[in-house]
């Protein structure tokens, strides 16, 4: 009888060996490793201390700085984005160590620099000449160099087209491709932060508002999802759950009207500072930030009358802080979002260690920046008045003239009453 032919033995790999060895109970679906990943992970706990120790000192810093002014809240803002711009040029120059040109991080600091002077010229040049107003010289010299500002930031940047004498051969998709980051990390992260060191100079509350709303809903989504999170949100964000998603919406928007009343209380925060100067401000908060009061017979008829609250005194500003509470916590999350995308394409957990438990200042300001510039254009378009208004015409005359402009316009204006006064005669 002839004997059973045996079949070959298949290839032995570690791979296949690992495959053949597995038990069932080891294979876990998508929905377990989710799971697990976001509930029975044993160093959660130790991640979440060390992340709110680092909270807690950030938030003593920044309060200290609040109570210093606006001057300073801007040095602090300049300082992150510098930061910011020194993760992400180092980011790129990282992932291509072997490629490294001697003298091509000045290309990139010199484009930063440039820019920041432009930028910052546009916002702080009426500050700036207010603040030197007294001086007849420093007035003199800064009135000139505002009117050549731009002049002067348009051949500053031609002034780097040296770089083309930088390149070279077999380098050139390399040395344009830095380029291009160069120019994106202005754009992504210097322009749009730079609106929030406009909107301190309109009153501090335009920037502490909305950036509590980020760091509240960023807390509360972190806490809800710690907790409660079982459902996966977003694959670029593996610890994002949608039940932390919307517990930090509904506590950011409830957050939001709260805050806005309690910070409509100083007068220091919702006063626009005028010139480069420091110290605490006081004026007339306007109707803004006034109380008024909502009977609730008038819109909710069917409360009965020994009901023990009558109304509820509630200032304009907080309907405006609901519009910025439900970007912060629907909208803002989504720069978070395009951080992990970036961060995944170049197979990294964070930009940087800066910040022990969060990573660095781009990982922290992510979402900040996507809220600056809506709360700039928010403010813009809803909050002030009528480009037309008597408020904004004086604005813009306190803003644009100078002193010796101004005394001309006001004389030129009495000309008219007085010819108006006869001819009406």
């Amino acid at each position: 009888m002839k004997q059973k032919e045996q079949s070959p033995p298949l290839p032995s790999t570690p791979r296949l060996r690992q495959r053949r060895n597995l038990k069932p109970v080891e294979v876990l679906s998508d929905e377990s490793k989710w799971k697990d990943l976001l509930v029975n992970d044993a160093s959660k706990y130790k991640s979440m201390w060390v992340r709110t120790y680092s909270s807690l000192w950030m938030l003593g810093g920044v309060i200290l700085i609040l109570y210093m002014g606006h001057l300073y809240i801007c040095a602090m803002v300049v300082v992150i984005q510098i930061f910011m711009a020194a993760e992400l040029f180092h980011l790129r120059r990282g992932v291509h160590e072997d490629k490294r040109l001697p003298g091509f991080w000045l290309i990139n600091w010199y484009f930063f620099f440039t820019a920041m002077l432009y930028v910052y010229g546009r916002i702080l040049r009426q500050h700036l000449v207010n603040t030197v107003t007294s001086d007849k010289f420093l007035y003199t010299l800064v009135n000139g160099l505002i009117k050549y500002h731009m002049v002067i930031c348009y051949f500053l940047y031609i002034a780097v087209m040296w770089f083309i004498l930088t390149l070279k051969k077999k380098m050139y998709k390399y040395q344009f491709g830095q380029y291009a980051w160069t120019h994106m990390i202005l754009i992504v992260v210097f322009t749009q932060s730079s609106f929030t060191v406009a909107n301190i100079f309109e009153g501090i509350f335009w920037f502490i508002l909305p950036a509590s709303l980020i760091a509240i809903n960023d807390v509360a989504a972190y806490f809800f999802g710690f907790f409660f999170g079982r459902t996966p949100l977003i694959k670029l964000s593996p610890k994002k759950t949608w039940e932390g998603f919307l517990g930090g919406s509904v506590a950011t928007v409830l957050s939001a009207f709260a805050l806005a009343n309690i910070l409509s209380q100083f007068q220091w925060m919702t006063c626009p500072r005028k010139d480069l100067s420091t110290g605490w401000l006081h004026c007339d908060p306007g109707p803004l930030f006034k109380l008024d009061y909502y009977p609730f017979l008038n819109y909710l008829p069917l409360i009965p009358k020994e009901f023990p609250w009558k109304g509820m005194s509630i200032s304009p500003v907080q309907w405006h802080a609901l519009c910025l509470g439900l970007f912060a916590s629907i909208i803002a999350p989504f720069g978070g979002f395009f951080a992990s995308g970036l961060k995944r394409a170049f197979k990294i957990k964070d930009f940087g260690d800066s910040i022990p438990g969060h990573g660095g200042f781009t990982d922290r300001m992510d979402c900040q920046m996507v809220m600056a510039i809506f709360a700039y254009i928010y403010f813009q378009s809803f909050v002030l008045p009528s480009p037309n208004s008597v408020e904004m015409i004086l604005d813009q005359i306190e803003r644009s003239l100078s002193f010796e402009e101004q005394e001309r316009l006001y004389a030129m204006l009495g000309h008219i009453f007085k010819d108006q006064k006869y001819g009406y005669l």
